[in-house]
């Protein structure tokens, strides 16, 4: 193969993934990579002048395997974020028909919240007040999740960023479906990589499956210190009850208020001023 086709596969393969994540793919950090033949054309030799000719041997290039490197995600200098802002991804969710959800919508709804999250806070999906309003969780679920993220110290105009797994209301607020929510991936990665959440509270079964590509039911996850692998970080994860589980059934809100309190007590043992923003605002 030559170095040309080389480099044209490799740019296919960069398009295509950055297209999947939504922004600069963690697959494909190096912009320098130089290519070499490890075709050798044949050309038949002119007969040797002498028996003493030299005959020169040409040395075949090793292929370089562009995926041998792992992938990696950093993100503590802006560049890494290839030019790509919150406010773009927003731009592109406003225009995606990755999905069927596209074809119903009102608005779109991305999230909301600050630049420099400590935590970002994911749902499920939109319901009827936000499609109408473009913002998520502001109906009456998510008004009792103003009220939970404030009982510890959290808020989306102070420390929160809030966003869901699918951008567009499903209609009748049903569950996602999986291709909907694959749609929407790339821009919730992306949100991920931008907003760089010391931790992530999961509110719900939908929210918690997707984040860990598990099919294990909330009332397992939910209350239990998890994981969200990121490119090689490693983000600490907390699952509980959708807030319109608890105003369908009163009787999750003992347990929820048990795993909102444990996830208190590891802010505080990480950031203990973590809530001094949130107490100097009210």
């Amino acid at each position: 193969m030559t170095s040309d086709e080389k480099e044209t596969i490799y740019n296919l393969l960069k398009l295509s993934s950055s297209w999947v994540y939504g922004y600069k793919s963690p697959k494909f950090q190096g912009d320098s990579i130089a290519f070499d033949d490890d075709v050798i054309e044949f050309v038949e030799p002119k007969p040797a002048p002498s028996s003493d000719a030299m005959a020169t041997e040409v040395p075949q290039s090793e292929a370089i395997d562009i995926e041998s490197a792992p992938p990696k995600v950093t993100g503590q200098q802006p560049s890494d974020n290839g030019g790509i802002t919150i406010e773009s991804i927003c731009s592109k969710i406003s225009t995606c028909r990755n999905c069927v959800l596209s074809n119903t919508r009102t608005n779109t709804v991305p999230g909301e919240g600050v630049q420099h999250p400590y935590v970002m806070v994911i749902g499920e999906g939109p319901g009827e007040d936000e499609d109408k309003t473009g913002r998520p969780f502001v109906g009456k679920a998510g008004q009792l999740l103003d009220k939970m993220l404030a009982a510890i110290g959290l808020s989306r105009t102070t420390n929160c960023y809030i966003a869901n797994i699918v951008k567009c209301r499903p209609p009748m607020n049903r569950t996602p479906m999986p291709d909907e929510a694959n749609a929407c991936a790339g821009y919730l990665q992306a949100q991920i990589h931008i907003l760089k959440p010391k931790f992530i509270l999961a509110m719900g079964r939908t929210a918690a499956q997707n984040l860990l590509k598990t099919n294990t039911g909330i009332n397992t996850l939910r209350g239990n210190w998890l994981e969200l692998q990121f490119g090689n970080e490693k983000i600490p994860l907390m699952a509980t009850f959708h807030p319109s589980a608890l105003l369908r059934d009163e009787r999750l809100k003992a347990p929820a208020w048990q795993d909102l309190k444990k996830f208190r007590e590891k802010l505080l043992a990480e950031k203990p001023d973590y809530a001094e923003v949130f107490y100097t605002q009210q």
